[in-house]
């Protein structure tokens, strides 16, 4: 069962699902409609919006005017095992990069775009307190 929702704004709702289940191992949980779908990983369900501009849940426009929109900098992050030869296969694929490897403190990462721009961190803890699985956590 998710623990965590993350809704991304996709220009493509299509082309978003294959993208993240081909290449990041997600699963498809739902696709009612071309406008529309949840994925999963882990404790992690992913909301698939694309921008409507009505007043059709997560890609309505605000009150105001503004509309949804892919792109910025917010992202959720995904544990790799090798961060190195993740990057090597997805470039190989034609995925597109921000940038490359970034050397961390906790860990390495390194900026993959979804097809509509949305980041995505590839992370390679280098410390097990960093780690995103199997992390225990304190009790209060």
């Amino acid at each position: 069962m998710s623990t965590v929702q993350v809704r991304y704004i996709v220009n493509d709702v299509g082309a978003a699902i294959a993208f993240y289940c081909q290449h990041l191992g997600f699963t498809e949980v739902m696709h009612p409609g071309p406008s529309f779908a949840m994925l999963s990983r882990g404790d992690l369900r992913l909301v698939l919006s694309a921008p409507l501009g009505q007043n059709l849940g997560g890609g309505s426009a605000l009150a105001d005017g503004r509309t949804p929109e892919p792109g910025g900098w917010n992202r959720f992050a995904v544990e790799v095992s090798d961060l190195s030869e993740t990057v090597e296969r997805l470039r190989t694929a034609g995925v597109h990069f921000r940038g490359d490897i970034i050397q961390g403190v906790g860990g390495n990462q390194a900026l993959v775009e979804d097809p509509s721009g949305n980041p995505i961190e590839l992370f390679q803890p280098l410390r097990a307190e960093a780690r995103l699985t199997s992390v225990s956590t304190p009790t209060a």
